[in-house]
């Protein structure tokens, strides 16, 4: 079965696009938190215009994600653009402030959902509560993890699976190893 190609499927332009969608913003909207026209949210979406460091701060900042899911990442031999991420060229995303690294494992950020890779490091947790307009299905690769879902804890050993739709919900590693875990988050969030 071959598949139409993907237009431009790992530009800035088309992450842009699906986090302004995936939050239910149209064009005007954005523009207008950023103090700019429709026409050059457009042009950035279109890749037609290159947003300043700044632009992108506050770009970033109305989408709710992190300014360095916005910087391009190690672009992929064009057989494996939008189909093919290798290790080595994961783009990091989140804060690792808390003790969490988070690298997306999706080519980009355009389908209904992002695949992403925890590595939850030794003795962190988050203190608050979580709560997004998200399905989440997480697997534990390696390690243990407290993951406490609507006020309820529970431990997951290697192997175990979650689901989190919307409720709240946090994390803590209180052990000495990392622990690591893959999620698929729709709509995508970063």
């Amino acid at each position: 079965m071959q598949h139409a190609p993907l237009s431009n499927p790992q530009t800035l332009g088309a992450d842009l696009r699906a986090l302004r969608k995936a939050r239910g913003l149209t064009l005007h909207d954005l523009a207008e938190v950023l103090n700019r026209s429709v026409g050059w949210m457009s042009q950035v979406e279109r890749d037609l215009s290159e947003p300043s460091i700044t632009d992108l701060r506050h770009i970033a900042q109305a989408l709710g994600v992190s300014v360095s899911i916005l910087f391009r990442h190690a672009a992929a031999p064009a057989h494996e653009a939008g189909f093919i991420v290798r290790k080595g060229a994961r783009r990091p995303i989140g804060s690792s402030v808390a003790g969490l690294v988070e690298e997306l494992l999706s080519p980009d950020l355009t389908d209904d959902f992002e695949m992403v890779h925890s590595t939850f490091q030794p003795f962190s947790r988050i203190k608050d509560l979580v709560t997004r307009p998200t399905q989440e299905v997480g697997y534990l690769i390696s390690g243990s993890l407290e993951f406490e879902i609507d006020g309820t804890t529970h431990t997951l050993n290697p192997g175990d699976s979650f689901r989190v739709r919307g409720e709240p919900f946090r994390w803590a590693n209180p052990n000495p190893d990392p622990a690591i875990a893959i999620w698929v988050i729709a709509p995508p969030v970063y």
